[in-house]
């Protein structure tokens, strides 16, 4: 691998030699190269997911001669839209934040849509090599504003849009989303990169125990913590079965490294009937390691009683359209009595620690 310079903004904060990292500016290294210090890994991270159909599209497009994760990144100085952070060979000294930031996409319907008349136009920098996830998608620059696309079958779409106005009623912090013709898409919420977003695997790999990762946050932020455990009740809530390391973190001041806040939520797509209407009582893995984390902290949090009616009228004003099934001919107001069940279920297993307004 080659010697480089990590830098935050214009700011050179680490030098990468041989692959080991020697900090600069220790508390404003990324919060992986902290814990780890292993460079190579940190850089492959940020790198498109090699499984999805459009990656491989692209990197053709692009012209790459290696189609690894690692020279990937590097064909883009590692640089993503969520954070500052970049690298450059330790030799060049006249690079500049603001000649390898993204200012455009060209390639966007390709990594969307693998658009066929998106493939033979020259290659140019696209946020696209470093957009990371399992799912086609793309950004594109509306306005000034970073938005991220994305694709999915109809019960997915709606489920992430259900379940970000059920956030939006309950008041938690949520990435804003919206419909866009046959997609939905996400706001930034970096704001272009005025916070860096750190995915949590710097802070906590790749574990999954409730209990750890809030102790772990407390540790940090008391703050950042309580709104972990928010967290953890509205994946209950809505039956999201993919909350992991790399799809919640924290927001960090770019210029200082202190920890801000957790991240907004985001990334719901997997949750409610996204795989199918489920037909078992809501007793599941979710509900019970919440109701585990709520014994071990023993201090009840508060939040909104959402009726039936109120789920059955968010359903409703969802443009997309989930398949009815023999079993289920009304797909809204299934989920609606199925979030106003998990909903029970969490208050019932959990009393005196869910205090519901």
């Amino acid at each position: 691998m080659l010697d480089l310079l990590l830098l935050s903004g214009d700011t050179a904060i680490a030098k990468i030699m041989d692959g080991h990292v020697t900090p600069i500016i220790p508390e404003r290294l990324p919060l992986f190269l902290k814990r780890t210090g292993d460079a190579r890994t940190w850089l492959e991270s940020r790198a498109i997911d090699g499984h999805r159909t459009h990656s491989r599209l692209l990197k053709r497009a692009l012209r790459l001669e290696h189609k690894d994760d690692l020279t990937t990144v590097l064909s883009v100085n590692a640089a993503t839209i969520t954070d500052n952070y970049w690298v450059k060979p330790i030799t060049n000294t006249t690079l500049q934040y603001k000649d390898i930031r993204f200012k455009m996409n060209l390639f966007d319907k390709l990594a969307l849509t693998g658009d066929v008349n998106s493939f033979d136009q020259p290659p140019s920098r696209t946020p696209e090599v470093t957009n990371t996830g399992s799912f086609e998608k793309c950004w594109r620059l509306e306005n000034g504003e970073w938005w991220m696309y994305k694709a999915g079958k109809q019960e997915e779409l709606f489920s992430e849009l259900l379940a970000f106005r059920v956030g939006k009623l309950l008041a938690f912090p949520m990435a804003q989303y919206q419909s866009s013709g046959d997609y939905i898409k996400s706001r930034d919420f970096t704001d272009n990169a005025h916070v860096d977003f750190e995915p949590a695997v710097g802070i906590i790999g790749d574990s999954s125990d409730y209990i750890k990762i809030f102790v772990t946050l407390l540790a940090i932020d008391p703050d950042v913590a309580e709104k972990y455990v928010l967290m953890c009740y509205f994946d209950g809530l809505i039956y999201n079965m993919d909350r992991h390391e790399n799809n919640f973190g924290v927001l960090r001041d770019c210029n200082t490294g202190r920890v801000l806040s957790l991240a907004p939520f985001f990334d719901h797509n997997i949750s409610l009937i996204s795989n199918g209407y489920p037909s078992n009582a809501p007793k599941d893995v979710l509900i019970t390691d919440f109701t585990r984390l709520m014994r071990h902290i023993a201090k009840p949090i508060r939040v909104r009683k959402i009726s039936e009616r109120e789920f059955l009228a968010l359903a409703r004003e969802i443009p997309f359209e989930p398949p009815s099934t023999e079993s289920v001919p009304n797909p809204r107001q299934f989920t609606a009595k199925y979030l106003w069940q998990r909903q029970t279920a969490l208050e019932e297993q959990n009393q005196g620690l869910i205090q519901l307004d």
